[in-house]
């Protein structure tokens, strides 16, 4: 039965409904480089720079495999959140369970395709030998984990959809906390080096996966329970599909973005090229937050969509845009401040930090620049307006590459972050430009 002539799909969106969500999602996302650290750490200590560097292009080869199926987290949470709006636990089921089958059948797609992935990675970033070999270790004994890890983007899409940012958290803490202790446990006391980290990252994805599954399928009704030909239903599978193709091909565009970046910086010299990675550091701490004001938009956005409730829209969009920018500014200020004493904790090179410090200001502003994007994203996200969202990250890359085309040569690395902050800056307006018209026509055909 349709209740959108009355108030019963109707909801507020409050200050606190926002950052019940953003909270507990960017906490979730800053144990991602504790990761990170602890892997470094835990083979550091081998000494063995040849595992080392081996780690090092293994779990950037799997992150850039794994981080072009985020379409999959994408996309549940938008479908999650529109059927939570319209208060349809059936519906709600089905997507999750096409969302978790599509993530399987993924993973166990790269599982088979492990081999040929591994040695055109290695060919594509040169390793040989000793580097070689740990490289193919880590890789081999991760992609083990390729079908948790999928299902993991199902399960946190999904409960992100539902409003669950805490569930979330508990989730990304459970998977990092475990990888973290076995890392150090199986790398370090066991002496296995790079297969240790290796085996934790699996054990961490696997647990994760069946933890997740064991608390929302302990929370699903059988009364709601969809039948097999709904979810494999024609329509919403070509639905997911086509919500699918246009994500991954955004963040094929932004990945490509990045490597353009790192590509053009090598032709500046090491000590440049050094001082954008470090840079690049305030850039990814920026993000976390704006990840998490992000995911709050999906949530608020699709599930006034769903209900067909323009209100919760429209206050959603103001209050989200005001914590995004309000911390933007706060962070951009701190690292103004603060940067040049941050630059010497990452970095003790001399002319490292000189060349950090000159270039500063454009990294300490990308939360700024960035802040519309990430919001805008969000929205598009949460509404399933892919088609605008691939259209949109086209015509700014466009505007990126001229911008680079013009600049670099008159300013060399500065025309480099002149170019990635126009990017930032045209990915949020260019979305932004369609908010209204889009809300407009979404909310008039649900009347």
């Amino acid at each position: 039965m349709d209740t959108r002539s009355n108030n019963i799909l109707a909801f507020d969106v409050t200050h606190r409904l926002v950052l019940s969500i953003a909270v507990p999602m960017t906490l979730g996302f800053m144990t991602t480089p504790l990761l990170g650290l602890t892997s470094t750490a835990v083979v550091g200590h081998m000494g063995d720079a040849e595992a080392l560097a081996g780690l090092a292009i293994g779990a950037m080869l799997f992150d850039l495999i794994l981080g072009s199926f985020n379409f999959l987290r994408a996309s549940t949470t938008g479908l999650t959140a529109q059927a939570y709006g319209r208060r349809d636990r059936h519906e709600q089921q089905a997507v999750f369970w096409r969302a978790l089958i599509s993530a399987l059948g993924c993973g166990l797609a790269l599982l088979c395709l492990s081999p040929l992935l591994e040695a055109a990675g290695l060919r594509l970033m040169g390793a040989e030998g000793a580097i070689a070999g740990a490289t193919g270790t880590y890789f081999s004994i991760r992609m083990l984990a390729a079908p948790a890890a999928l299902a993991n983007y199902a399960i946190l899409g999904f409960v992100l959809g539902r409003g669950q940012a805490t569930v979330g958290l508990l989730l990304q803490a459970l998977i990092n906390g475990i990888n973290i202790l076995l890392s150090i446990y199986l790398g370090l006391s066991l002496g296995w080096g790079v297969a240790g980290v290796a085996w934790a990252t699996m054990a961490g994805e696997t647990v994760g996966a069946i933890a997740g599954l064991f608390i929302l399928l302990s929370g699903f009704a059988k009364a709601e329970r969809p039948a097999w030909a709904e979810i494999f239903s024609r329509h919403r599978l070509a639905e997911l599909f086509a919500l699918n193709r246009d994500i991954l091909i955004r963040t094929f565009v932004l990945i490509g973005a990045f490597t353009i970046m790192t590509r053009i910086g090598t032709g500046f010299g090491a000590v440049t090229l050094a001082a954008n990675a470090v840079l690049m550091n305030f850039f990814l701490l920026s993000g976390y937050y704006l990840d998490g004001l992000a995911n709050a938009a999906e949530q608020i956005t699709g599930r006034a969509i769903g209900a067909g409730y323009r209100p919760a829209f429209d206050r959603g969009l103001k209050l989200t845009t005001f914590w995004s920018f309000g911390l933007a500014a706060l962070v951009s200020a701190f690292f103004f401040l603060a940067g040049p004493w941050l630059i010497s904790v990452l970095t003790t090179s001399p002319e490292v930090r000189q060349a950090a410090e000159t270039y500063l200001p454009w990294a300490a502003i990308t939360g700024l620049t960035g802040a519309l994007a990430f919001l805008m994203d969000g929205v598009f996200i949460g509404a399933t307006w892919s088609v605008d969202m691939r259209n949109r990250m086209l015509m700014s890359f466009a505007g990126y590459l001229a911008m680079l085309a013009v600049f670099v040569p008159l300013f060399g690395n500065h025309g480099l972050w002149l170019g990635m902050n126009a990017f930032l800056l045209f990915r949020g307006f260019f979305l932004a430009m369609l908010v209204r018209p889009r809300a407009d026509q979404t909310f008039r055909a649900a009347q």
